[in-house]
C-alpha cells in the first residue's frame, strides 16, 4: 500500500513539472482592459481593467512588471505581474502607442506619432531623460539586445532611424518601403526586419551597413493586394523561422531565417496585428483584432491549434512564465 501510493504520489509530482505554467496578457483596445490567458487550458481568465484605449505592452526582463501604454491617458503604466495591480506610471509623452524596453530594463523608448518624436524614459526614476526627433508618424521600434542601437520606424517619412543609445542621437537614416509599421532585430544584431504594410513587403536590413539586402513580397494566391499588410514581425533565438502577421489578409507568413523564403502561409483570426512567442518559443501568439480572439500556433508543426476568444479588438501580446 505504502509503496504503490509513493508511487502514484511520485509520478503526479513528475507529469506536474512537465506542464509549465504560463499566461498570454493581451490589450484590449475597445475594452479599455487586459485580457490574461491560460494558453494551456485555452481559456480565458479574467478581465482587468487598465485605462483608456490599452495598445502597447512589454515584460521586464525579470519578469514582474509589465509595462502598457494606455494611450488616450498619455501614460505606460506600470503593473504588478503577479496581482496585475497598478503600481507606478511613466511620462510617455503624448499618445503613446508602441514603446520598447532595453536588455537590462531601465529605458524605455516610446513612439509619439502625432508629435514625431521618441521620449527616452529612465524606469527608475520615472522621469523623462531625452526627446528625439524622427520622422513623421513614428511608430514601429526595436532595441539591439546588444544594447547598441535603437531604431524608429516613421511611416510617413519611410525611414529607419538608427539611434545611438548612448547619446540618444539619430546616427543614420535609411530609406524603406512605404509605411513601415514594425521592426525586429535578430537575436544576434546582425539584420532589423521591417514590415512595409503598404508595400506588401518584409524587408531584411543588414546592421552594420544599415542598408537593406532583401525585399520579400508578401504574395498570397487568391487575395488582392489591398489586402496584403504586413504589420507585427518576430525571429525565433535561434535565427530559424520569423513570422509575420498580414493584418486584414488573416494570415501569418512562415519564413525561413537562413534562406530568406516564404515557407507557407498560415490561417489565423481576422486582422491579425501583433505576435508574441512562448517562454519556450514552442508556441506563436497571434492578436487578432476583428475577430476578436488570439490563435495559438504549435512551431513544432506549424498548425494552428486554438482560437481564444478575448475581447474587444485585441492589440498587444505579451507571454509570461
Amino acid at each position: 500500500m505504502k509503496k504503490s501510493l509513493l508511487s502514484v504520489v511520485f509520478l503526479a509530482a513528475f507529469f506536474s513539472l512537465g506542464v509549465q505554467a504560463e499566461s498570454v496578457i493581451v490589450t484590449l483596445e475597445k475594452d479599455n482592459a487586459l485580457a490574461v490567458i491560460d494558453p494551456i487550458a485555452g481559456k480565458l481568465v479574467k478581465i482587468i481593467d487598465i485605462g483608456q484605449r490599452p495598445r502597447g505592452i512589454a515584460l521586464s526582463p525579470d519578469n514582474k512588471y509589465l509595462y502598457v501604454a494606455t494611450s488616450d491617458d498619455n501614460t505606460v503604466k506600470i503593473i504588478d505581474a503577479e496581482t496585475y495591480k497598478i503600481v507606478g506610471q511613466l511620462p510617455s509623452g503624448d499618445d503613446p502607442e508602441t514603446f520598447a524596453l532595453n536588455p537590462a530594463g531601465d529605458r524605455l523608448y516610446v513612439s509619439n506619432e502625432d508629435d514625431h518624436l521618441v521620449t527616452v524614459i529612465d524606469i527608475p526614476s520615472k522621469k523623462e531623460i531625452a526627446q528625439i526627433k524622427v520622422g513623421i508618424e513614428p511608430e514601429g521600434i526595436a532595441v539591439s539586445s546588444d544594447n547598441l542601437w535603437a531604431v524608429s520606424a516613421s511611416e510617413t517619412t519611410n525611414m529607419i532611424h538608427w539611434i545611438d543609445v548612448k547619446t540618444n542621437q539619430i546616427v543614420e537614416n535609411t530609406l524603406v518601403d512605404a509605411r513601415p509599421r514594425a521592426a525586429s532585430f535578430t537575436a544576434d544584431n546582425t539584420q532589423l526586419w521591417v514590415t512595409s504594410e503598404m508595400a506588401g513587403t518584409l524587408m531584411i536590413l543588414d546592421v552594420a551597413s544599415k542598408q537593406i539586402i532583401k525585399k520579400i513580397k508578401l504574395n498570397i494566391q487568391g487575395l488582392s493586394i489591398d489586402k496584403i499588410q504586413p504589420v507585427g514581425v518576430v525571429i525565433d533565438k535561434d535565427r530559424r523561422w520569423g513570422y509575420v502577421a498580414i493584418g486584414p489578409a488573416n494570415r501569418v507568413a512562415v519564413i525561413n531565417a537562413q534562406t530568406l523564403e516564404v515557407e507557407k502561409f498560415l490561417l489565423v483570426g481576422q486582422r491579425v496585428w501583433n505576435l508574441a512567442f512562448s517562454p519556450d518559443q514552442k508556441r506563436l501568439y497571434t492578436t487578432n483584432g476583428r475577430s476578436n480572439d488570439i490563435s495559438i500556433i504549435e512551431l513544432e508543426n506549424h498548425k494552428v491549434t486554438k482560437s481564444i476568444a478575448v475581447g474587444r479588438f485585441p492589440w498587444g501580446i505579451v507571454s509570461k512564465p
